[in-house]
Formats: C-alpha cells, structure tokens, sequence
C-alpha cells in the first residue's frame, strides 16, 4: 500500500493528535504544516519526527505536489475555506468535527469534493471507538432484535478549565452545543438506530454557572428524533454540567437492550433476565484529544484511499447526514418548532 505524504493545516491541540495518530499508522507520515503563525521545522521534528516542513503560506502547501492527503485541523470556522481550497488543489481531506458551522458550508464542501474526484474523512471517530465497534457489532449480530428507541448523551463540561474554551464560547467560533461536542453523540445515535430522519424537536437552555456565563448561545439542548419508519431517539448535548465526562447510551430493541457496557437478550437464552450482562470495551470517557480513536479512524481512511473506495463509518456521506440533523435540531431549538427534514 503507497505510503501517503500529509499535510496538516493549523498547528493547535487537536493537530498534535492528529499527527501522532497518522504518524502511528504505518500508512502516512506527515511532512508539512500549515499555521498562520510562524513555525520552527527542526521543532517538529523533534517533537513529532520526520522531515516536516513549515509553511506560512497556505497557497505554497497546497502546491507540494507531494502531499497528496491534507489534515484540517484548523478552528471550525475555517473548515469550509480551508476543505474547499484543499480539494481544488487535488487532495484527500482528513477534516476535524464540525465539518462547518453552517449548512451552506458543508454543501460548498460537498460540492468541491465531489467535483475534485476526492475522498474525504471526517472526524467524528467515535464511531471507530472500542465501544461503537462492538455495540454496533451486538446490533448486527441481531441481539436486541430491531431498536425501537435509542438514547445516546453527551455530557462533557467545557469551561475554563478546557483547551478549546477560549473560542468555544463564541457563537461564531462553537456555533452551538451539538456542533461544539455533542455532534459525537447525535452521530453515534445515528449509527445505532440506522435509516433516515424525519422530523426533530429541540429545546435549550444553558447554566447559571460563573464559568459558562461568557457563551453566547445556549450550552444544553435536548433532541427528540422521530424516523421515518416511526422509531424515536433522543440526544442531550450537555456541555455546561459539573461532572466526569459520560457518554451515555441506551438502546432498547425488540429482543433486547443495551446500556453502555450492559446488555440483555432474549437471544441468548442462558442469561439472567432479572441483571445485566457485562460487555467487555472501554467506554468512551474523555474528551481529551489524545485519548480519541484517531488512529484506527486513520487507518480505515488510508486503507479506503489504497482501494479507491468511500470510507465506511466517517465518510462525508454520515458526516453530511449527521450535520443535517443538527442544523434542524438547533433551527428547532431556536424557533420551539418541529422541523421536518427533506
């Protein structure tokens, strides 16, 4: 398999993961970054490996006929003008989540891939964790029969405390609660439940608390999902609470359910129907960058790019689905009305 040469744009937290987990893959390495502030290169080799070049200019990266792969890890504002020039350029895109903080923005990506003939990954790589690996392997198998309701929440409180606060606050800079982090729980919903949306309802509200004054937009929303074959669903984006980092997940089937790393079956008929089984993965508890499953994630996107095939789980087809998910849930919070999806 080709061993890809990446290029990574914006030098903050999130790239050095990015870096460490594509650097890890055995398929990639990452030779360029791109930063609007100037950058030592014998630095990042020390730190990160390799012969990395620095550019201060986006333009003069783009042009490395060598790099065939581009990592945006810049702010989300930035997505949709750094993916789109990216991809006329001829590359692959690796984007960080949000994909952009409006819908308009994701389809001016859409667009740009498609008309540039690449592929693109996008980060919402909780689908690759140890934990939606092996609860969307329990769903397959048929263990909970067909799921009639899911439940998956996200609590995580980002304050001063977090890296991305500084900006997170800003309502152009965190765009709202679904897209600054709880995107990651509404994708894994969608993952679960499978099939296609029909309509969402939407409420929000934020805390009291000294440290969550400075947002501008509402830190906690709750998403009812009604599917089109009837099914329900329901999203908490919760990033203003005072608690350890949950990820909380229930799925409740015909035949069984699922409750984080517990399950029942009637399919299995040796279990105790009066507890609940245990399931042997770590759950999803950190939303520190460094514990995310980039690397796996990775891993399924250089394999994908050595076939020439979309991406399975995190390609931009799901992240397109999900984000049009989320703009209706916040456009339903902002006008307390149901809002029907096409």
């Amino acid at each position: 398999m080709k061993k890809h040469n990446v290029g990574v744009i914006g030098y903050g937290w999130v790239a050095t993961a990015h870096i460490a987990a594509i650097n890890a893959t055995q398929h990639a390495q990452v030779t360029a970054v791109h930063s609007a502030r100037p950058l030592d290169p014998a630095e990042l080799r020390q730190r990160h490996g390799g012969a990395i070049r620095a550019y201060q200019s986006l333009d003069a990266m783009l042009a490395d006929k060598s790099i065939d792969v581009v990592s945006i890890c810049s702010y989300p504002w930035l997505h949709a003008a750094h993916a789109t020039a990216a991809a006329r350029a001829g590359k692959h895109l690796i984007i960080e989540k949000p994909l952009a903080l409006s819908w308009d923005d994701c389809v001016a990506i859409r667009d740009a891939v498609a008309k540039a003939k690449v592929m693109a990954c996008v980060c919402l790589e909780c689908r690759y964790s140890a934990q939606f690996l092996s609860t969307k392997a329990v769903i397959d198998a048929g263990l909970l029969g067909e799921i009639h309701y899911g439940e998956v929440d996200y609590y995580h409180g980002i304050g001063p405390w977090y890296g991305q606060y500084r900006w997170n606050t800003k309502k152009s800079g965190g765009g709202s609660s679904l897209l600054s982090a709880g995107c990651h729980a509404l994708d894994a919903l969608l993952l679960c439940m499978g099939g296609d949306v029909a309509e969402v309802q939407s409420l929000s509200t934020k805390s009291r608390g000294k440290d969550f004054k400075p947002y501008e937009y509402d830190t906690t929303s709750v998403t009812l999902l009604r599917f089109k074959d009837g099914r329900v669903g329901k999203t908490a984006s919760v990033i203003d609470c005072v608690q350890p980092y949950y990820f909380h997940t229930h799925l409740v089937g015909s035949e069984g359910s699922l409750l984080d790393n517990k399950f029942h079956s009637n399919k299995l008929g040796a279990l105790n129907k009066n507890r609940w089984s245990d399931l042997s993965f770590p759950l999803v508890d950190s939303g520190d960058v460094k514990d995310h499953p980039y690397q796996t994630q990775f891993e399924a996107f250089f394999a994908a790019l050595g076939h020439g095939e979309e991406m399975a789980l995190t390609g931009l087809a799901d992240a397109l689905r999900s984000h049009a998910v989320i703009f209706a849930a916040d456009k339903a919070a902002k006008s307390g009305k149901p809002v029907k999806l096409a």
